[in-house]
């Protein structure tokens, strides 16, 4: 059996055509821009949804009609929402306007930060490999588990009595 030394050689070998061509020109992506300006996109975090529209401005946040400080009184809230306009150095240059509900404020400040990690994405496509790398666009699917029948909580049982 001969030995490949490429992924052009195995698919070679496996009988595929060169339809994944590595030097074949890909387009950029192009900008998902509304006729306002804006980009959209939905973030998600526990059981909170986040709507988020950006546009080129001051650096102005607004969460449900108020100011961020107002929305998120907790400065760790705060920082969480801005981390992908740091990381891409925007924080200064886009506006954000979101509605968010659902779920507590934690999960709300997270489900802020996926939509704007992901609108900066549409606004602009070039940014994507620094808010990837952040780890901005993946949606933190983690949340509270159920709770299960004969159990207090989730998995705590109840307090045992001998006697």
């Amino acid at each position: 059996m001969s030995e490949q030394t490429t992924l052009a050689d195995l698919g070679a070998a496996m009988g595929m055509a060169a339809a994944a061509n590595p030097a074949a020109p890909v387009a950029p992506a192009k900008p998902k821009i509304d006729a306002k300006g804006r980009a959209y996109a939905t973030g998600r975090r526990k059981n909170a949804i986040a709507r988020v529209w950006i546009k080129r401005g001051s650096g102005k946040v607004t969460v449900n009609g108020k100011v961020i400080e107002a929305y998120f009184a907790r400065p760790v809230l705060r920082m969480l929402v801005q981390q992908p306009m740091i990381a891409v150095n925007r924080n200064t240059q886009m506006d954000v306007e979101c509605t968010v509900v659902g779920g507590g404020l934690s999960g709300q400040a997270g489900a802020v930060r996926h939509g704007i990690s992901r609108a900066l994405t549409h606004f602009e496509p070039d940014l994507r490999p620094a808010l990837k790398k952040g780890g901005f666009l993946t949606r933190d699917s983690r949340a509270v588990e159920r709770k299960k029948y004969g159990k207090a909580k989730a998995r705590r049982s109840f307090q045992f009595s001998k006697r």
